[in-house]
């Protein structure tokens, strides 16, 4: 449980810990239920016992990877296409009305640079937030502790590196603002 707090808080944690093991098992086997569960209901209920907070109106197309789970958190209608993945780590907040492109990543870790201490398996995570009625593309990757405000459109393929202001299309790797969007 202390592993957990650290990762939460976004400091140096180790992540083989029994208790953290454990959570990212519990999570895989109701993903793997829902990524193979024919019936809709079914699948929103086994999502509701994976996502920490999942508003109205949510769809997520199988499949789907998550790491915890339990720290993301979807606005009401949220849609995700097929095969994205969430490595959340830390907070993964997603606001209402978004889209979400297939194979879309959404990368919450962070691993040393320094080979020997990444070789001890520490590592940290920064949350990513998406606005409101953003629309992310097709293999879009949202990289650590990066902000998207409400209204933006990121392009398919881009790399979010750095936040992007409300009201923008960002394309490109790394992802930059080629304008604003005019509501």
């Amino acid at each position: 449980m202390e592993e957990y707090k650290k990762m939460i808080a976004g400091k140096d944690y180790y992540p083989m810990t029994e208790y953290l093991i454990s959570l990212r098992d519990r999570t895989r086997a109701l993903i793997t239920e829902f990524n193979q569960e024919k019936e809709e209901k079914k699948r929103e209920e086994i999502l509701k016992s994976v996502v920490g907070k999942m508003g109205g109106g949510c769809y997520i197309t199988p499949n789907v990877f998550f790491d915890y789970g339990c720290n993301t958190e979807l606005g009401d209608n949220v849609y995700f296409n097929a095969n994205c993945v969430i490595l959340d780590c830390a907070k993964v907040s997603i606001g209402s009305n978004t889209f979400v492109g297939p194979n879309v990543q959404f990368y919450t870790p962070i691993h040393p640079l320094d080979y020997k201490t990444r070789n001890t398996f520490v590592e940290a995570a920064k949350p990513i937030s998406v606005g409101k009625n953003c629309w992310l593309g097709g293999s879009v990757i949202i990289l650590p502790g990066v902000n998207i405000g409400d209204g933006c459109v990121i392009g398919a393929g881009a790399v979010v590196t750095k936040d992007i202001p409300e009201n923008s299309l960002a394309v490109g790797n790394p992802a930059k603002v080629i304008r604003k969007i005019e509501q």
